[in-house]
């Protein structure tokens, strides 16, 4: 039986290593241009490894995502060590390191999705759909495919798809999936630029939308704070390269404006504030006897994105699938990334974020009650509670988080992922994963 690292390596999203970097060259390649002489803030940094057009893990110049000649049949497999097996057959048969949850599972995955938005959305008015970071095309493909075959001709003929992608290559190969269906293309277009660039979204669009985003959320930037022990305040760290090419931490007082909104919506209150004289000075005694450094990842590239969005799309409607939890984390620090690499087809994790120079993925885990947090404070409902008028307008939007399980089996078509014997990968090996959606409420105003 794999082990539960093995099964989250293996459903993870493609982990693609760009071109350039298939060889072994020097790190100080990356270091150099990733951080300049003047220091730059962990969200940037982790931007630059992997965004970065020249250097960035997720380069235009990596190969192929993973896409599937055909759909897993999975009936015809015996169980559980069948699968696995069908699963190392594609894997040695294709150049790429990872497949998506999505394209594993296709058409079903997509088709899950497809339902919920047509259960959950006001078929009166003309359906528009955003995907951010559309892979391949697959889910837009499948979602496509399903209201063509189960909504009413209408909704279908004024549907509106679009996929905002950064990739170049991606955005060709979207085309290229979704033009498989020719009625399709009308209906479908994409437009290559950061979804987390509010320009690039243009005037507010007041009509009601739904934006997708699946596996997008672990893979967006995140800022580090850190504390010297419990009763030292929170440092904003920054990335410095000195004594050549070495990469290390410099600690600031906090003043970033992200990272001060992100502070806010978790409530960290200030270690050398709060609580009684006695309460204090035990823990300034507890401090200096057990000194214990803190570091703590806040999830600012979600916020940022979150506060585009609401900005530009007030009556959106959110489908967002990603991780809860990721096993094995050698980082510390709350919401700590994995940092992996994958050489001569195994995978190995980084001690230190430091070491993800264009050469590694760094990915997250979504904390899904902060994620909600966050959404309400992007939609304007937490600042009207902190001005006491949150009693006569509520909430701006009704949310929910459900695990991958709960979610296919209330929307999806389960029976079309079950082996022989019963066993079906899609519910029984995503307990690490979570769907939250997002929908407005009648306060949008």
């Amino acid at each position: 039986m794999a082990s539960s690292r093995n099964l989250f390596s293996l459903f993870h999203k493609p982990r693609v290593i760009p071109f350039e970097f298939l060889g072994q060259p020097s790190p100080a390649l990356f270091s150099t241009h990733i951080v300049g002489d003047t220091p730059i803030l962990v969200r940037d940094f982790i931007h630059k490894a992997l965004y970065d057009q020249n250097v960035g893990y997720f380069s235009q110049k990596s190969a192929s995502v993973g896409v599937l000649d055909s759909s897993i049949k999975f009936n015809r497999l015996e169980g559980r060590k069948a699968y696995m097996k069908h699963l190392d057959k594609i894997y040695k048969q294709s150049d790429v390191s990872w497949f998506t949850p999505v394209e594993l599972f296709k058409p079903w995955y997509a088709h899950g999705i497809a339902e919920s938005i047509l259960r959950t959305t006001n078929l009166s008015v003309p359906l528009k759909i955003y995907e951010i970071g559309g892979g391949s095309g697959t889910c837009a493909k499948g979602i496509l495919d399903y209201i063509k075959l189960n909504a009413p001709t209408r909704v279908y003929d004024n549907i509106s798809y679009t996929s905002v992608e950064i990739s170049s290559s991606l955005a060709a190969k979207q085309i290229q999936t979704v033009g498989e269906v020719d009625s399709h293309l009308s209906k479908f277009r994409v437009e290559r630029r950061d979804a987390t660039d509010r320009n690039g979204w243009g005037d507010v669009n007041e009509q009601p939308c739904w934006v997708i985003m699946l596996e997008v959320l672990d893979n967006l930037p995140h800022d580090l704070i850190y504390s010297e022990n419990q009763m030292s305040p929170w440092m904003e760290v920054w990335v410095e390269r000195k004594q050549g090419e070495k990469l290390s931490e410099l600690y600031r007082p906090i003043e970033d404006p992200l990272i001060k909104s992100c502070m806010e919506i978790i409530d960290m209150p200030d270690a050398t504030t709060g609580g009684s004289r006695v309460t204090s000075a035990m823990k300034s005694i507890w401090a200096k006897v057990f000194p214990k450094p803190r570091w703590c990842w806040l999830p600012t590239g979600c916020l940022k994105l979150l506060e585009v969005l609401h900005g530009a799309l007030p009556k959106m409607s959110l489908i967002a699938s990603d991780f809860s939890y990721l096993p094995d984390v050698k980082i510390p620090g709350e919401r700590a990334p994995l940092v992996s690499t994958k050489k001569d087809g195994s995978s190995s994790d980084y001690n230190s974020y430091l070491d993800a120079k264009g050469d590694a993925d760094i990915f997250f885990p979504t904390d899904f009650l902060l994620l909600e947090r966050m959404d309400h404070y992007c939609s304007g409902w937490m600042n009207q509670q902190k001005d006491g008028k949150s009693l006569k307008r509520g909430k701006k939007r009704r949310t929910l988080s459900l695990d991958t399980a709960a979610f296919m089996e209330e929307f999806g078509l389960p029976t079309k992922t079950r082996t022989k014997d019963g066993y079906n990968p899609l519910l029984d090996d995503f307990k690490n994963t979570k769907f939250y959606l997002s929908v407005p409420t009648h306060n949008v105003k």
